[in-house]
């Protein structure tokens, strides 16, 4: 049983909480960029905008009422100020996933928000506010997608269906990549498999694809941050999913010494390709 502190409550209950929050935060994105959106540089030299800024600031406010006193790991606000500590249970939230995307007047961008306890994300959000989608899944209790107007809560959803990931097949295999962080590794093992259809996109929406039996592999071989992964990996592995290491090794959450950095990670549809796949 992975919820089992009583601060978290029933993980039905939350799932349909949290979701509802990450809803309200995409409708504040969308209202954002109705007007004119002015992207400016981080010290990263990565880009934000106010929507990144609004989105957080609903998604924190709303955390600190649902879940009190469980710590909240923030893309923007970790950046000005990166917490001590953390407890067993904790959250990795990106407010706005795909801020380039969003500039470039892509559809892709999402926002992402994952429970973590004992170093494993437990309950993942992916939600697409400008494509009316939200895909989400908790860890042994399966994964859905949803059709919800940004704002409006989980009770109003369109249609609501269940997800599973698929079989691997070699006859029909599908990959989805970075379209902004396209490294040299990648590239090398997207050309060795025998791919039948490519999707180059951005965000935690290759999560999703792979989720909903749409894709069957994920490979990230550079360097990401762990909330951009954490709310995708729980997603996928609802979905019947894995992901790891590129060496197979589980992925650990909650590296603060790291700067919340993942070096590299392999997502896959089929657990049971895993252990097959050559990465080189």
């Amino acid at each position: 049983m992975v919820f089992h502190d009583n601060m978290i409550g029933a993980p039905e209950t939350l799932l349909d909480e949290l979701t509802t929050l990450v809803s309200h935060a995409g409708a504040v994105i969308l209202r954002e960029c109705a007007g004119e959106l002015t992207a400016r540089s981080k010290p990263d030299r990565s880009p934000v905008t106010a929507a990144d800024e609004a989105s957080e600031e609903v998604i924190l406010e709303g955390l600190s009422r649902l879940l009190p006193g469980v710590p909240a790991v923030s893309e923007e606000a970790c950046g000005l100020n990166p917490p001590a500590r953390l407890g067993e249970t904790f959250l990795l939230i990106d407010p706005l996933d795909g801020t380039r995307e969003i500039i470039a007047g892509r559809d892709e961008y999402t926002i992402n928000l994952a429970l973590v306890t004992g170093g494993r994300p437990v309950l993942g959000i992916v939600a697409a506010p400008a494509q009316g989608l939200v895909w989400r899944g908790v860890l042994d209790r399966g994964a859905e997608r949803l059709s919800l107007t940004p704002g409006t809560p989980v009770a109003s959803a369109r249609e609501r269906d269940t997800i599973r990931t698929r079989p691997w097949s070699e006859a029909e295999l599908v990959a989805a990549f970075s379209r902004s962080h396209l490294d040299a590794q990648t590239q090398a093992l997207l050309a060795r498999l025998p791919l039948s259809h490519r999707f180059q996109c951005g965000s935690a929406i290759k999560f999703c694809l792979l989720a909903e039996g749409t894709a069957d592999i994920y490979p990230r071989l550079s360097p990401t941050c762990e909330w951009d992964v954490a709310a995708g990996h729980a997603l996928l592995a609802a979905a019947g999913g894995i992901v790891t290491a590129p060496d197979r090794t589980p992925l650990a959450y909650g590296g603060i010494e790291k700067n919340f950095r993942i070096p590299a990670f392999l997502a896959l549809g089929d657990q049971s390709a895993a252990q097959t796949l050559r990465l080189a």
